[in-house]
């Protein structure tokens, strides 16, 4: 027993006295090894990257600190990218020696980062290339593992200690320029605090970062705001993107990232405080969003990467629980489900961001509501699709409208239609107008073919067809942009009567939820929106309403029109001022605009609206004599400049 204590002991002691003269050979040869490792990272650099690193000084301070002078990294007959007047650093010795780079302190003066770009050419485009030992092996990665040592990586390259004075970030992206210059960062005993320039083409700001952060715990809350009076505006995307942004102060969280079963585990928050956004896309005016808070947990496994569902996103006083997965454990699916606990329907409509929904400022409401949307799209399995959308109210009503007033569907009214921002003549919506149509006064034909290619459910549905909705998203993932819509006539009238045709986020978003109200309160009737509809949309240049076209092109009273003059008026809707392009040069309907005739009487015949009897008029010639034959007589173009023949499918939904 005591010679086997004596051989342990034997062996300690030889393993320590080797560490000691590793240790020792170390301290004496380290300057050697240190230039070696410069030299080697200067020839990769140059190899790889074809640009030059050059260190004018460098060497070991104590046991693990390293001073380095002079830095520079150009890539070849490009702008310097990098500059560091004077590095100081030092490592953490033991986990070097278990294969891993772990930074203890970092004192940078004076340094500057070039990210320059002229015409197509990019002075750090080699830096973006992908590694050429990057594994070409189709294995799926393992994405808790993959994250978690790439976060280690990362944190282990922030030192517990940091100063740094005047290192400057330059961005000139052909004329578009910013710099972001860090007059000082102090990171002392977990604590952070910066002082920042910012210099744009358009404006000049000082910022502050003010904190906490614990690296080597993965821990930190750190806060940005301004220095100056006013709100922090984001550099660069206005010039480049068009893109005007700026927020009061951000603050982010990092609670948690623990790695344990396989998972990895990522918890804390973030907010934002009166978030203003412009952007011609997103709304005409500046979108607001005073407060928004997003509590989050992500969680990482070897085949999926999620937002759980126990997170919540706050926006000023709607609370919502989003889940956002990706999974290719079997197949490639992507899960998007969204809970919004019930609430006061005034706290909704007050809780809307500014400038963002303008229309509904000013309404009041009474009630409570809650929403469920659950989404799965299949890549392997792309009809599969899940859309389902769930809203349960109770006591749900408008109790006072704001500019977009719902009631007047219901009363006589004048319509104006906006087109590229240009208002056109008034149309009165009323009795009073001699155009104007009553419903039972139009064609029946005419409402059956309207409502085949438009909106075949109108009648059924409140205000929008899930199933459209399906198959416009798989048409649009599959085409890989928005290619189809699924717009019903509910839609198309709250777009003509109460909104515009701009498209922007804030239109479209605005439409959905007044369609919902309209259908959904029953606001006016199916019957008087239909007969709204036929009254107010386009049906040429400069004609709008039934009554008017009839006469434009027929020179008839809407009552008195046959099939066939119904169903090339039904044909026309989505395009009405290109209705010339339908007929060749002698005033006769082209080929493939007999196709879509046969192709809409077709459909109408299987769902029972047409009788063989009605299908007589095929024989006939259909004849314009209104004042559109003038817009004959110029020259037709191809017909290619025509939509094309309408898919079964838009017909069948």
């Amino acid at each position: 027993m005591k010679s086997t204590k004596h051989k342990i002991f034997l062996i300690l002691k030889i393993l320590l006295i080797l560490v000691a003269v590793i240790a020792v050979a170390f301290y004496f040869f380290r300057d050697v090894l240190l230039k070696q490792a410069i030299a080697k990272a200067t020839v990769k650099i140059e190899l790889e990257y074809d640009s030059d690193l050059t260190i004018k000084e460098a060497s070991f301070e104590g046991f693990s600190g390293i001073s380095l002078n002079e830095i520079t990294l150009t890539p070849r007959n490009l702008d310097t990218l990098i500059t560091i007047q004077k590095m100081r650093t030092s490592v953490n010795i033991w986990q070097l020696a278990l294969g891993e780079v772990q930074l203890g302190t970092l004192e940078i003066k004076n340094g500057k980062v070039q990210l320059i770009q002229k015409g197509k050419i990019k002075n750090f485009a080699a830096f973006l290339k992908k590694d050429k030992n990057e594994s070409k092996s189709s294995d799926k990665k393992d994405y808790a593992a993959f994250a978690y040592r790439i976060i280690t990586k990362v944190l282990n390259l922030v030192p517990t200690d940091m100063d740094v004075e005047n290192l400057t970030f330059k961005l000139d992206d052909n004329g578009k320029k910013a710099t972001i210059d860090i007059k000082k960062l102090v990171l002392l005993n977990k604590v952070l605090e910066t002082s920042i320039d910012v210099q744009t083409n358009t404006f000049a700001q000082r910022w502050k970062i003010k904190g906490f952060a614990d690296p080597r715990n993965k821990k930190a809350d750190v806060r940005f705001f301004n220095l100056d009076t006013g709100a922090i505006k984001v550099p660069y995307f206005d010039e480049r993107y068009n893109l005007i942004s700026s927020f009061d102060s951000i603050r982010l969280n990092i609670e948690n990232i623990d790695k344990s079963g396989g998972e990895l585990h990522l918890d804390g928050f973030a907010s934002i405080a009166n978030l203003k956004i412009n952007h011609p896309k997103i709304a005409r005016k500046d979108v607001v969003i005073k407060n928004a808070r997003f509590d989050y947990r992500f969680l990482l496994g070897s085949n999926f990467i999620s937002i759980d569902s126990s997170s919540t996103v706050q926006l000023n006083k709607i609370k919502l629980h989003p889940y956002l997965s990706y999974d290719n454990e079997k197949d490639t699916v992507y899960r998007l489900k969204v809970a919004l606990p019930k609430m006061a329907a005034q706290d909704f409509i007050s809780s809307l961001p500014d400038g963002l929904f303008t229309n509904f400022q000013g309404m009041e409401a009474a009630g409570t509501f809650e929403y469920k949307l659950d989404f799965k799209y299949n890549v392997n399995k792309p009809n599969d699709l899940v859309f389902d959308s769930n809203l349960k109210k109770e006591n749900l009503k408008i109790t006072k409208y704001g500019k977009a007033n719902l009631n007047k569907l219901n009363g006589e009214f004048i319509y104006r239609a906006i087109i590229k921002d240009v208002l056109q003549r008034p149309v009165l919506v009323g009795n009073t107008n001699p155009n104007f149509t009553p419903l039972e006064q139009i064609s029946p034909y005419l409402r059956k073919s309207v409502l085949t290619t438009e909106d075949p459910s109108f009648f059924s549905h409140r205000g929008f067809i899930n199933e459209a909705f399906k198959q416009s998203i798989v048409k649009n993932i599959k085409t890989k942009k928005f290619s189809r819509g699924a717009s019903t006539i509910s839609m198309q009238l709250v777009k003509n009567v109460f909104l515009t045709r701009e498209k922007t986020l804030s239109r479209k978003l605005e439409e959905i939820l007044l369609v919902y109200i309209l259908e959904n309160n029953r606001i006016a009737s199916k019957e008087r929106m239909l007969e709204v509809y036929f009254n107010i949309i386009e049906w040429g240049p400069n004609i709008y309403g039934i009554g008017e076209a009839s006469q434009f092109y027929f020179q008839k009273r809407p009552s008195e029109l046959d099939l066939k003059e119904c169903l090339y008026l039904a044909r026309i809707i989505p395009s009405p001022k290109k209705f010339m392009y339908q007929f060749n040069d002698q005033g006769i309907l082209r080929d493939f605009s007999l196709q879509q005739e046969n192709f809409l009487t077709n459909i109408m015949t299987r769902r029972g609206l047409l009788t063989v009897d009605d299908t007589i008029y095929k024989q006939q010639t259909l004849h314009i004599s209104g004042p559109a034959k003038s817009y004959l007589r110029l020259k037709a173009k191809d017909s290619t400049e025509i939509d094309s023949i309408p898919s079964i499918a838009e017909f069948e939904l």
